[in-house]
């Protein structure tokens, strides 16, 4: 810079002064803030406002004011001041270095305040509002008259500048700097001009004069000279691990250098580094803008989510058998679901609702239908998974029932008939004709079913004989009469221990009007030879023995076989011949 140059942007600067002072002294209320700073470039800003280079008196409201002084290639200090009405409070601040030396690319920044009024104590801020943005004033950064440089060197690339005093943003716009190019700007019209700035290239540690370190120094002030070397920002993001299922969680890990502020995507704002758990439910990159006087880095990672649910649904067995006699179940199968899933976060099962992950459940199969018949119909299982990642999955299980629902067993009791003075105790099976044993075997093949349903039923097997005879030997008639029954059923497959037998002989007689009553009832009539004699009729339905069915107490019919081949053997009052009976027996 010229004498002449720096005379007139002196009694600039003077004049600005003077007018602030006399516009800020008609408020008798104000005081003031006397700043004493080291290096003597630093630069003063008050509530976030750039105030000015170097040592300086400012006036202030009465209050608290926040103060931060800025060097580039210096620790800023901040702190708070209270001004008090027409007091003057000293603030000594002397800043310390910090930083390493800048490695290159570089180009260079050259900013003419163009005459623009107050220009040259203005601050200029790179890629940033905020004074933390600070690089240095414009009359550090506005001349190259042969070794009187005053000249802020930035990385390559875009950067938006920002040139601001009192508040009042005197010139802002984006500047491309290319490596080893000097760029100039006129801030009182934006204009620029690109010269070749060889300067910039790097030299090792003997660098001959004009050259740049290698590793050059943030700041160096001389005579008439300033030089500001702004290093460039760097970030790095991690996410580990890097792939992740649904609701998982991973590590982001972040770290920038030479920052001012950070922002990362979806979490903003974020320290400049640091860390945190976090758990996307999709793919999603995270991109981390740091931003500082160097410029803006955009590293970022991607974390890969996986929506997948697997799960897998299996019923064993998958056919089941079921049989039911009226109201008692006698064969109830259960099949068991076995399920498992990953990957999710709600499961359920239909039907049954919302269940564990993995599970198995034990399930009784009972038939959807009402009335009898037999029984064959698919149950279908459905396992529904899902996370809130999107991801979802569904598997089905059909389980067969088979069987049968039948009606209690019919057990038809006929009471069965002998005929006279049969059995004997020389042939005690002889006497069971062939209706009578027809009747017995129906009589057994319902009781075994029956034994299904009732499996305590017991036969009850009573015998009885007419009043011919004496009581000696009608009870031992009635005791043959009763167990050749018993041996007929046992010989159709009941256990002999399910039938009790009893002998009344001649004790308890059907009388006459009960014999009339049954008769007219009985489905079977009789021939018209068998209605002439009704004592043998009466005789006849005394010769019998009665079945009940226990704990039913269902007793047997006494209806007499009119109609049966062998009803007048069995009817007839003298005894039958052996060869007669024998042809029916």
């Amino acid at each position: 810079m010229n004498a002449q140059t720096i005379r007139t942007l002196s009694l600039g600067f003077g004049a600005t002064l003077l007018l602030s002072s006399v516009a800020l002294a008609q408020d008798a209320k104000q005081g003031k803030l006397e700043m004493k700073v080291t290096p003597k470039q630093a630069y003063t800003f008050v509530d976030g406002q750039a105030m000015g280079p170097g040592n300086r008196v400012i006036k202030l409201n009465v209050g608290t004011h926040h103060v931060i002084v800025a060097n580039y290639g210096y620790k800023f200090a901040e702190q708070d001041v209270s001004v008090d009405s027409e007091k003057t409070a000293p603030v000594d601040i002397k800043l310390e270095p910090a930083g390493e030396p800048v490695p290159g690319p570089r180009g260079r920044l050259q900013i003419e305040s163009g005459g623009v009024h107050g220009a040259t104590g203005a601050a200029v801020l790179l890629n940033g509002k905020k004074p933390l943005y600070f690089v240095g004033h414009v009359d550090e950064f506005d001349n190259d008259i042969f070794f009187w440089r005053q000249e802020l060197i930035v990385p390559p690339g875009t950067h938006q500048v920002t040139v601001t005093r009192y508040g009042k943003e005197l010139w802002s716009g984006p500047i491309t700097v290319a490596a080893d190019q000097r760029v100039i700007v006129n801030i009182s019209n934006g204009k620029e001009k690109i010269k070749p700035w060889p300067r910039g290239s790097e030299c090792g540690p003997n660098c001959v004069p004009g050259k740049l370190a290698q590793l050059a120094q943030r700041f160096k002030a001389g005579v008439a000279s300033a030089t500001v070397v702004v290093a460039p920002v760097s970030g790095s993001v991690s996410a580990n691990p890097s792939k992740i299922d649904c609701n998982q969680t991973t590590q982001l890990a972040w770290v920038s250098k030479e920052t001012v502020e950070a922002d990362m995507s979806g979490m903003s704002p974020v320290p400049t580094s640091g860390e945190k758990t976090v758990s996307p439910r999709q793919t999603t990159t995270y991109q981390l803008t740091a931003s500082g006087p160097g410029g803006v880095t955009t590293p970022s990672a991607t974390v890969e989510v996986n929506p997948v649910v697997q799960s897998s649904l299996s019923a064993s067995p998958t056919e089941v058998t079921y049989r039911r006699i009226g109201d008692k179940v006698l064969e109830q199968g259960s099949t068991t679901l076995n399920w498992s899933s990953s990957n999710s976060d709600a499961v359920s099962l239909d039907p049954g609702g919302s269940v564990d992950p993995s599970g198995t459940k034990s399930i009784t199969l009972n038939p959807t239908q009402s009335g009898n018949g037999p029984v064959d119909e698919q149950f279908t299982y459905t396992l529904k998974t899902t996370n809130v990642c999107g991801g979802s999955d569904t598997k089905t299980v059909a389980v067969h029932l088979k069987g049968s629902v039948e009606p209690v067993p019919t057990v038809l009791l006929q009471s069965v008939f002998f005929p006279t003075a049969y059995p004997t105790e020389k042939d005690p099976t002889l006497g069971l004709v062939r209706s009578q044993q027809e009747a017995l075997t129906t009589l057994a093949s319902g009781f075994k079913q029956y034994l299904e349903y009732e499996p305590n039923a017991k036969l009850s097997v009573g015998g009885y004989t007419d009043e011919r005879g004496g009581d000696k030997y009608n009870e031992s008639l009635s005791e043959l009469r009763a167990q050749r029954v018993k041996d007929f059923l046992v010989s159709q497959g009941i256990a002999a221990e399910k039938i009790d037998t009893l002998a009344y002989g001649k004790q308890k007689p059907l009388d006459e009007a009960t014999v009339s009553d049954l008769q007219s009832r009985n489905p079977n009539q009789p021939p018209e030879k068998l209605t002439r004699d009704r004592r043998a009729t009466w005789l006849a339905y005394n010769r019998r023995v009665d079945i009940v069915l226990v704990p039913a107490n269902t007793e047997s019919q006494r209806f007499f076989p009119n109609q049966a081949e062998d009803s007048e053997i069995l009817w007839q009052k003298p005894k039958p011949s052996r060869s007669t009976v024998e042809k029916y027996n």
